[in-house]
């Protein structure tokens, strides 16, 4: 079965864009037609391909022809590159990506600028926790991502980049007043936390390091990376944070460790589309590198770990 390639486009637009009305503006078509396409593409293959809302998000049976139309697009806008052609409506290549909060804060983004130098992309970042980001994979709603996976998703490929270390931390003042007797089990059990989300594991590990034991103490939930070291500043709990953001605030005193010299090290790999695209080689290349720069070496003993 052949697919009609502008219903593809207005499928895969409606995914990106988040909106009928937004994949029209993308496209330079009245939403009309976007919608004519989408119940069309529908129909034709006996399925309802994308679930209306705010945004938009592919069904099940969606999922998979996402991945397909994704593909397509790479592949179409490298085959025109040399001809300096555009591939669709927009010029720049959309490359959908999924990466952890911590990794974009701290190491990540000099890859995609390296990436940008040499191809024009449209980079679109999807934050999620590495424990998770190789479902975006499975869903085709990325093609590659930052992931604490280390075998790879159907059709993908992987690769170690590193581990990100962490340190448990807070204010002295915060020191001072929940573990005035120092760090054992029952101050730890009493002093409040902070956490990603409810995703965020690494507290709860630091906490089993420390004690053998499952506490469960008070939980500030502060998703962004930047907040939670300035919740630690300000006294509002403690919380595990990568060492390169911490290094100066330690130096300075500014923040203390829990327990010196206790870190927590957490493996990252590269997943990435077994797809023979020099963009996403370019881009592969890139993430590497910067990983090589900004991150522990691979094969550093891990003691343990999951992150935001």
């Amino acid at each position: 079965m052949q697919l009609d390639s502008r219903q593809l486009a207005a499928f895969a637009a409606v995914l990106h864009e988040g909106s009928f009305e937004a994949a029209a503006r993308a496209l330079h078509v009245t939403p009309s037609a976007v919608s004519q396409r989408i119940k069309a593409l529908e129909e034709r293959l006996g399925r309802v391909l994308i679930r209306r809302g705010s945004p938009c998000a592919a069904t099940e049976a969606g999922e998979s022809l996402q991945r397909h139309a994704q593909q397509l697009q790479v592949l179409e806008a490298q085959a025109l590159a040399p001809f300096g052609l555009e591939a669709g409506a927009a010029a720049a290549l959309p490359l959908s990506i999924a990466v952890n909060a911590d990794s974009l804060a701290t190491w990540f983004v000099p890859a995609l600028a390296a990436v940008r130098e040499r191809h024009d992309i449209a980079i679109d970042l999807h934050v999620e926790d590495q424990d998770h980001s190789s479902e975006l994979l499975r869903q085709g709603r990325v093609l590659a991502a930052v992931s604490a996976e280390p075998a790879p998703v159907q059709g993908c490929r992987v690769a170690p980049l590193g581990r990100m270390r962490y340190r448990a931390v807070a204010s002295p003042a915060f020191m001072r007043r929940h573990f005035p007797r120092g760090v054992d089990d029952e101050a730890l059990a009493q002093a409040p936390c902070n956490v990603f989300n409810q995703k965020d594991q690494l507290q709860a590990r630091f906490l089993r390091l420390l004690t053998r034991r499952r506490l469960q103490p008070p939980q500030h939930r502060i998703p962004s990376t930047h907040g939670f070291i300035h919740a630690a500043l300000h006294g509002l709990g403690w919380g595990m944070n990568p060492e390169d953001l911490v290094a100066p605030l330690l130096a300075r005193g500014d923040l203390v460790e829990l327990a010196p010299g206790c870190t927590l090290d957490v493996p990252l790999y590269w997943q990435r589309w077994s797809l023979e695209a020099p963009v996403l080689r370019t881009l592969s290349e890139a993430v590497a590198a910067a990983a090589r720069a900004g991150l522990q070496p691979p094969d550093t003993p891990p003691n343990a770990g999951e992150r935001r």
